[in-house]
């Protein structure tokens, strides 16, 4: 009776076996089409920020030309809120199959920092597109002529120069509290959830200045909205050449954002490798760089394994930077 049973089970076992192989290799199979064909529907590009900021508008550009070589539509979708963590969660959470991918700017490697629940390993990075500076600049009305203006105001009324910025753990916001450490006052902080309603709010003069990124704060400067006090670089910006450096100023503040484009963990291989020709093709077209260049912002382009390199890189650094 035992060996009879036994022999049922083994025959069990083994067509068990067989069925999961025969399972895993349809799937394998299925999984290696889906590579070769794609991409057969519209793919969805993410920008963890709302419409209208540097990093929006960078997405949109992209996007515009990544159809050009996909044959398909690159649809933008804001998801913002949180400094960017919101829209970025969302996207570690997708499925890995190249139709979710994501224009993300330099908070990707911060946010883990300061309590978010946002890891760089929770993405693969396709390419870096572009680097920007960080500007400090005011309405055209104020009465802060000079960057020393605005900081001899702060050290007169500690706390009552109010600065806005793209959200509670942006790179902004520690371009903000850079500056001030440099200038040792104190600013009140207004965060936003992204650049484009910051500088808004300078616009409009609902806070005294705004730490943004020169491509948001140079179109305003260039029409007479904002009044830009200083460039976060270490040489005058081509885009601001009317506008001297922190450094220049007496105020050692070297800050600034950038953007990658990454997918979640997990591409295939051969989808990877197409997307990232066509992040490629995109950024090296006439639009792009032109779209780059009249915001104030540098073109560059550095591939997959650069970019997750440099994201890895920058992640280091700001461990150390926020005190991680």
């Amino acid at each position: 009776m035992s060996r009879r049973i036994n022999t049922t089970l083994t025959l069990a076992t083994a067509v068990t076996v067989g069925l999961v192989a025969v399972g895993c290799a349809d799937r394998s199979d299925t999984a290696e089409a889906a590579a070769e064909d794609f991409p057969t529907q519209d793919i969805t590009l993410y920008t963890p920020t709302d419409a209208g900021g540097a990093t929006d508008l960078t997405a949109r550009t992209i996007a515009s030309q990544m159809e050009e070589s996909l044959d398909v539509s690159v649809v933008v979708q804001n998801r913002g809120g949180g400094a960017g963590s919101v829209g970025m969660e969302h996207v570690a959470q997708q499925d890995a199959d190249g139709y979710t991918i994501a224009v993300f700017p330099v908070e990707v490697a911060m946010l883990g920092h300061l309590d978010y629940d946002i890891d760089p390993a929770d993405y693969d990075f396709l390419g870096q597109v572009n680097s920007q500076p960080g500007t400090i600049a005011v309405p055209t009305d104020s009465p802060y002529e000079t960057l020393e203006d605005l900081i001899e105001a702060a050290r007169e009324n500690p706390g009552g120069i109010s600065i806005s910025n793209a959200g509670a753990g942006s790179i902004w916001e520690a371009g903000a509290n850079e500056l001030a450490n440099a200038a040792d006052v104190e600013f009140q902080g207004v965060p936003y959830d992204g650049g484009a309603p910051a500088v808004s709010a300078a616009i409009a003069g609902q806070v005294d200045a705004v730490v943004a990124g020169i491509g948001e704060t140079s179109p305003a400067h260039a029409d007479g909205r904002l009044r830009v006090l200083a460039v976060f670089t270490e040489e005058q910006a081509p885009a601001l050449e009317d506008v001297p450096t922190a450094t220049e100023q007496g105020y050692d503040v070297v800050i600034g954002s950038w953007a990658v484009i990454a997918a979640p963990t997990g591409l295939n291989e051969e989808v990877a490798a197409f997307l990232e020709s066509s992040i490629e093709e995109a950024v090296s077209s006439e639009e792009y760089t032109e779209f780059i260049e009249s915001g104030g912002n540098i073109p560059l382009y550095k591939n997959s394994e650069e970019a997750t390199a440099f994201v890895q890189e920058e992640a280091d650094r700001f461990a150390e930077l926020l005190g991680d």
